[in-house]
């Protein structure tokens, strides 16, 4: 082998596995899907094999693909580290941060975070996706994750950023037509309004009380994936909400909602979460120092 794969071949083919797609990556970059194709093809004539699998639908790496894009994340962090680690960006970190969260503390709080963040910090890029679903953070190719909730997985690094618990909630008007639960059990008798998003569990509620962790069953008809959703039926006096206090908070200052059961609640406090190659990113470490400090003011 005469050459050396570039950088930017290794980036984009890394990229085109992330996304399954040319046309997302040509995209997501701003250039032709015949370019992304015409690099694609020159990093596989370079390294003398097959990387993706091509059909109408989608790309997928092959089993040697797969290898490269390990090799090609490892050698990108690794020239990027080192750029950190002889420059300034100790005190100016640069480059482009993929920060992904769900979508309404997104909206209401990792947004405007990143917003002033883009102010003090002016050579960083970011790429916020609101995401309610379960992340890969390394095969998707996102630096962080911003997540509400007990995080499971021991090959990332976790870094608790703010204190926060989900508690029960409902309207004035919906306690008074259906009476108010005097214990756990008694959230069977009673519309609960389900949601799945990101790690909540679908139709059973985990909450912690004075004895300890105790499991309820429920149900009612409605349910979404969206937690604002949910809020907003609650307040329209539908049912009873499990919601974290980030949401919820304002409306029970207002009125709008009331805390049901207020000796049970559940652990929802927010981690900063990413994968253990960046443990020494100057970014990510000035990233999640600043989501820290904002959120401690916010949530």
């Amino acid at each position: 082998m005469n050459n050396l794969p570039s950088m930017e071949d290794l980036r984009l083919f890394c990229m085109v596995v992330n996304k399954q797609s040319f046309a997302a990556s040509a995209l997501e970059i701003g250039v032709s899907k015949a370019l992304i194709s015409k690099r694609i093809a020159v990093l596989e004539s370079m390294l003398q094999a097959r990387l993706l699998h091509r059909t109408t639908r989608q790309v997928l790496a092959t089993e040697t693909g797969h290898i490269v894009y390990q090799w090609a994340q490892r050698i990108l962090t690794d020239a990027e580290q080192m750029a950190e680690e002889i420059s300034s960006s100790k005190i100016a970190p640069r480059g482009l941060l993929r920060v992904c969260t769900s979508s309404g503390f997104g909206r209401n709080h990792v947004s405007r975070a990143v917003s002033a963040m883009a102010q003090r910090y002016p050579e960083l890029e970011f790429q916020l996706e609101l995401l309610d679903r379960p992340v890969d953070l390394i095969r998707e190719g996102f630096d962080l994750d911003i997540r509400i909730g007990a995080v499971h997985d021991q090959s990332l690094i976790t870094k608790l950023i703010a204190r926060n618990a989900r508690v029960l909630c409902a309207s004035s008007t919906y306690l008074e037509q259906r009476g108010t639960p005097a214990c756990l059990a008694d959230l069977v008798q009673h519309k609960c309004i389900v949601i799945r998003e990101r790690d909540q569990e679908f139709g059973r509620w985990k909450l912690e009380g004075p004895d300890g962790v105790e499991m309820v069953r429920i149900n009612g008809p409605l349910s979404a994936n969206n937690g604002e959703i949910a809020h907003q039926w609650a307040i329209a006096g539908h049912g009873i909400i499990l919601r974290s206090m980030w949401d919820v908070g304002p409306s029970l200052k207002r009125g709008d909602l009331k805390r049901v059961l207020p000796d049970y609640q559940q652990d929802a406090n927010v981690w900063a979460v990413y994968p253990s190659r960046l443990s020494t990113s100057a970014k990510v470490r000035v990233c999640v120092q600043f989501l820290e400090e904002w959120l401690a003011t916010t949530v």
